[in-house]
């Protein structure tokens, strides 16, 4: 893993817009802490929350497309300077290094899709305000209680866990999700897809 620092003020100088709340999804419940959505929401975008760097080529592409995506002003040479900078391993936004015919390439890529439609996204049950001001162990807590309501855990209350789990830069481990969820180990492993298990390997390893 990169040992660079994440050098923030590549997206604030540009003022860059990397997160941001659903617009037209409804929360279920809201809280002061923020908001909860039965069915999930697929408008949640916030990148670069945790402290995980971008380690697949998959990976770059999407956190591109999705800045490019929530910044509708940028122009091509706008958004290839800011690719640019993502992409330098210096700035610690990436931990491999992206030649320039890579570079090029995955610029093209993104330019050819259609900014019009939402980047593919996961859905998201809960969404904390930014600055809450509650701590990793009150957040779990919380996600834990609201989604531990159903009477039957399905993937999706799973996901949600690892998410948070990851967003708080902690380890995911099934003995965690199932302490969160208040179900057994077993319970967590049946409600857990092949997909998920490689979406797990792949957050734990950025950490």
């Amino acid at each position: 893993m990169s040992s660079f620092e994440r050098n923030m003020d590549v997206l604030n100088r540009r003022r860059i817009v990397y997160i941001r709340t659903p617009l037209t999804d409804i929360p279920t419940e809201q809280f002061a802490w923020g908001d909860y959505y039965k069915d999930g929401t697929y408008q949640y975008y916030a990148l670069f929350k945790s402290k995980a760097k971008i380690n697949t080529y998959k990976s770059l592409k999407w956190h591109l497309l999705v800045l490019w995506y929530l910044n509708p002003q940028l122009d091509q040479d706008d958004f290839e300077g800011l690719a640019r900078d993502i992409c330098n391993k210096e700035n610690g936004f990436v931990t491999f290094k992206v030649s320039e015919n890579l570079l090029k390439s995955i610029v093209y890529e993104v330019s050819m899709c259609d900014l019009e439609h939402p980047p593919v996204n996961k859905a998201r049950k809960i969404v904390f305000h930014w600055y809450c001001g509650l701590t990793v162990e009150e957040k779990l807590s919380i996600v834990g209680t609201i989604i531990g309501r159903s009477k039957r855990i399905q993937p999706d209350d799973v996901y949600d866990i690892m998410m948070q789990l990851h967003d708080d830069n902690k380890r995911i481990t099934l003995d965690a999700i199932a302490g969160l969820l208040g179900c057994s180990r077993r319970t967590v492993q049946r409600n857990m897809p092949y997909e998920l298990k490689k979406e797990k390997e792949l957050l734990n390893q950025q950490l």
